[in-house]
């Protein structure tokens, strides 16, 4: 049952979506003719992500309260300094 397959799992099969035109021709100009559906493939995953990132922050949030602007702010500065140490080769301690 397609119900029980997560995102990426299962046979792929063809659908029918509508985009804009730019948007459709700025695809294409990324990843060519035969790259527009693992590119679409792969921005509808991050958006179930994202998704299921907010649902989870809703939950956290109606449970504990709001995240203070300070804790963002601090986790933004971690997430920011390991992007730069991964970037660069090294881990951060």
């Amino acid at each position: 049952m397609s119900e029980d397959l997560l995102p990426g799992e299962g046979p792929t099969t063809a659908v029918s979506v509508s985009f804009h035109v730019g948007t459709i021709s700025a695809v294409r100009n990324r990843v060519g003719k035969r790259g527009v559906s693992a590119y679409i493939e792969a921005a509808v995953h991050r958006q179930i992500e994202r998704d299921n990132l907010d649902e989870i922050i809703a939950a956290a949030e109606a449970e504990h309260g709001p995240v203070a602007p300070e804790e963002i702010a601090a986790k933004r500065a971690a997430l920011v300094a390991a992007r730069r140490a991964h970037r660069a080769g090294s881990t951060v301690a």
